[in-house]
C-alpha cells in the first residue's frame, strides 16, 4: 500500500505519494522479478507495483537495471521482457565484487571486512572457503 502525506501548502484532503529513497524502486522491481518466474515486461511490472507509477518511469528503471548488468532482456513484440541475471544473493555478491574491484588495496579491504563479521558469519565464511578449496582440489 502506498503511503501518502499532505504538504503544508496543499489543501486538506489532497495528498501526494511519499517519495521512495535512492535505489528503492530498483530494489522493488528486482524483488518483483525474482518472484515472477520468468521474463516480464514493463507493463506487467507497472501493474504490480504500488504507487501508480507512469509506464515511462518503469521502463526507465528497468533500462537502468539492464545497463547495470542486473537484468537481461529479449524482444517481446514492440517492447522488451526483462529477467534478472541472478538471484538476490548473486546480485549482492556482484555488488560486493564491484566495490572490491574499485579499491587499490584489496587485502586491506578484505581484512577490514572480515574483522567486522559476527562470529557466526566468520564461521560461515571459513566453512565456505574450506569447501571451495576442497572443490578445487577435487576432494
Amino acid at each position: 500500500m502506498t503511503e501518502h502525506r499532505r504538504r503544508q501548502d496543499e489543501p486538506a484532503g489532497q495528498t501526494r505519494p511519499v517519495r521512495r529513497g535512492p535505489g528503492e524502486l530498483e530494489g522493488e522491481v528486482l524483488a518483483l522479478l525474482w518472484t515472477s518466474g520468468g521474463a516480464r515486461t514493463a507493463t506487467w511490472v507497472q501493474g504490480r507495483l504500488d504507487g501508480g507509477l507512469a509506464y515511462s518511469t518503469v521502463v526507465t528503471i528497468m533500462s537502468r537495471l539492464y545497463d547495470k548488468g542486473l537484468l537481461t532482456r529479449t524482444r517481446d513484440g514492440r517492447s522488451y521482457a526483462y529477467e534478472p541475471v541472478s538471484d538476490e544473493a548473486g546480485i549482492a555478491a556482484r555488488r560486493m565484487r564491484q566495490v572490491l574491484d574499485q579499491e587499490n588495496d584489496r587485502a586491506a579491504v578484505l581484512a577490514s571486512f572480515v574483522s567486522d563479521l559476527s562470529d557466526e558469519d566468520e564461521r560461515t565464511l571459513r566453512e565456505l572457503l574450506r569447501r571451495h578449496s576442497a572443490d578445487d582440489l577435487g576432494v
